[in-house]
């Protein structure tokens, strides 16, 4: 799985960072999925590697307006370019009616399926609310001003290593026969012979996990979700010496994030969504939220926009491009 970060900004946009929205390229697939979709994604997409064309879900995580005003615009000129086979938006109560009024209000016609699912009653009882034969994907409700979920990823295992010369020296014909080994199946050749595909292939490789989690104050419910996962990325408004103000706006601050994935036990911490007053200059500076944050889980970066972040399936390891 890749991810790339097209807004690492909050509530404002700046020179350097646009507001929030991720992007999840899925693997063997021409397939985007997108996490938010502030204003100003769509520019975004035109300015990385990623096609419009090819996204396919889109999950919101709260109402606020730097997490959805560029939705209906982006989801209009996905219709105007006419070669959507569908879209799935997954996200809070309001959203459908949102979008409603907003296409209603504006004449605006999407020409292709369009598909709202709420996330709340999934969400509150711990059950999936996408699954297919090669990822599930979960939320968790979060502590904010208004209601806001995280969503986790995980990509299934998949069937080991084939021993291809074990079944060439036992006689087996190539073929079908070698797909339903592959697939763990028993097979039953033509002179009689009974074989367990189990048997053919080595351990299941274990699939990748990524959990996006914005906006909130600390939440033990984001540690929950998050457990053993590949890659969080999560949201980091505002330095440590800010956290009365994290607080009281219920915001995370950047060693909120690491305690969050220090006990889930994450493989690596990506911080994103950082207030505009910690730029380059100020006296705080994005430098300083990311050595607060690796005092207490090394293995963080700090986000920028059109970073990718490829998520390795060999070694469970994470190369940043």
């Amino acid at each position: 799985m890749q991810v790339t970060f097209l807004g690492t900004s909050s509530g404002v946009p700046t020179r350097s960072r646009n507001v929030s929205s991720v992007a999840l390229r899925l693997p063997q697939r021409s397939e985007l999925w997108l996490f938010d979709c502030g204003e100003g994604t769509q520019h975004q997409f035109l300015r990385s590697t990623l096609r419009i064309s090819q996204l396919r879900r889109v999950f919101i995580t709260h109402m606020h307006g730097d997490h959805i005003f560029g939705l209906p615009g982006l989801l209009a000129s996905l219709g105007l370019s006419g070669n959507s086979s569908g879209v799935d938006l997954y996200g809070p109560e309001p959203l459908e009616r949102y979008l409603k009024d907003i296409f209603r209000n504006s004449s605006s016609r999407v020409s292709y399926p369009l598909h709202v699912h709420r996330v709340k009653d999934a969400s509150e009882n711990n059950k999936l609310i996408f699954e297919d034969e090669d990822f599930q994907v979960l939320c968790t409700p979060l502590i904010h001003r208004v209601p806001a979920y995280a969503y986790r990823i995980d990509q299934k295992p998949k069937p080991g290593r084939f021993d291809i010369e074990l079944a060439q020296k036992l006689g087996i014909p190539p073929g079908p026969c070698y797909a339903s080994l592959k697939r763990g199946e028993q097979i039953t050749l033509d002179d009689g012979r009974i074989f367990d595909g189990k048997k053919f292939c080595g351990p299941d490789q274990p699939g990748n996990s990524v959990v996006y989690c914005t906006d909130t104050i600390f939440s033990k419910a984001a540690i929950a979700l998050a457990k053993g996962a590949d890659l969080l990325i999560h949201e980091s408004t505002y330095s440590h010496e800010d956290a009365e103000m994290a607080f009281q706006r219920q915001h995370s601050t950047s060693t909120m994030a690491a305690q969050v994935a220090k006990e889930a036990c994450v493989h690596q911490l990506a911080l994103t969504h950082l207030s505009p007053r910690y730029i380059k200059g100020n006296r705080v500076t994005p430098d300083d939220l990311l050595a607060e944050a690796q005092e207490i889980f090394p293995n963080t970066l700090i986000a920028k926009d059109f970073l990718s972040i490829e998520v390795k399936s060999n070694n469970k390891s994470l190369h940043s491009v």
